[in-house]
């Protein structure tokens, strides 16, 4: 296939759990009615991002919030990334993105590799590494469209990544994301459009919807960048749902015209993309 439908989610979440989740539901189904063939969730869909309410919030995979997500994928016959939850396992807690295929079935489970540690005085503080455990490995599956990457939120601003995926043939690029006030409104577009033009492909990015009263407020604006730094799709700071087509071709075509991956010195800079999978 030379192009397929992506679905972004923003989704607005409350202080219970069971209400997100019910609400995800609601806009999965709204979401397929446009027949898109992969639907993404936002980081933390089905509780309000902020470390403080992590851990009350943790479950096993599987576990309720897992099996509900395959449920959705095997209903609505989609691929489904499915934003993050909060996953416990023995004893530790991880920031962990869940894929589904349209059977249902648990394609790849990513853990949140780049914790978010940040101290901007006055604006942020925020240690995500004193509740999680970073993850340890690249998180990659396959569909009939193309490879497919992912990353959750800080782990968008890590160039290496973005390569190590595009050098194991990813054209797509995924990051439930949930950036705040100060480095959404800064670094939110220049960072997915960087990772789309150093690496010709299409990054997406799906993030909660602005809650005001949160104790972490997200900047929202969900985003689709096609591989020649394009902003092809945008949210507002809204709950709402956005879409875009995937044209393959036109990633092969941009690759043809400005040639990179031919033309990269490794012999001066070595090689990114080595890492143990």
């Amino acid at each position: 296939m030379k192009s397929f439908r992506l679905a972004l989610i923003q989704q607005l979440v409350s202080c219970v759990k069971s209400d997100n989740v019910s609400r995800a539901w609601q806009l999965v189904k709204q979401a397929v009615k446009q027949k898109p063939d992969i639907v993404v969730l936002p980081e933390c869909f089905n509780f309000p991002c902020g470390t403080r309410l992590y851990p009350k919030n943790a479950e096993p995979v599987p576990g309720e919030t897992s099996q509900q997500l395959s449920k959705m994928a095997k209903e609505c016959g989609i691929y489904l990334i499915g934003g993050s939850i909060l996953e416990s396992d023995r004893g530790k807690l991880y920031n962990t993105c869940l894929v589904f295929s349209p059977d249902g079935k648990l394609l790849v489970k990513h853990r949140k590799i780049h914790l978010f540690d940040v101290h901007i005085p006055g604006k942020v503080n925020i240690q995500e590494s004193n509740i999680v455990c970073p993850g340890n490995s690249l998180s990659m599956f396959e569909t009939p469209f193309c490879k497919i990457g992912l990353g959750l939120c800080y782990d968008l601003r890590f160039a290496e990544l973005a390569q190590a995926y595009t050098k194991k043939g990813c054209h797509l690029l995924v990051y439930p994301s949930t950036f705040g006030l100060t480095t959404g409104p800064a670094h939110w577009d220049i960072l997915q459009r960087g990772r789309a033009l150093d690496n010709q492909v299409y990054v997406a990015t799906s993030s909660l919807a602005t809650d005001n009263d949160a104790d972490y407020i997200s900047w929202g604006h969900s985003a689709i960048v096609n591989p020649w730094g394009d902003v092809v799709a945008q949210a507002g700071s809204e709950e709402t749902i956005i879409y875009a087509d995937i044209d393959l071709q036109y990633l092969a075509d941009i690759r043809q015209q400005i040639p990179l991956h031919f033309q990269k010195r490794h012999d001066l800079y070595g090689e990114v993309g080595e890492q143990k999978h």
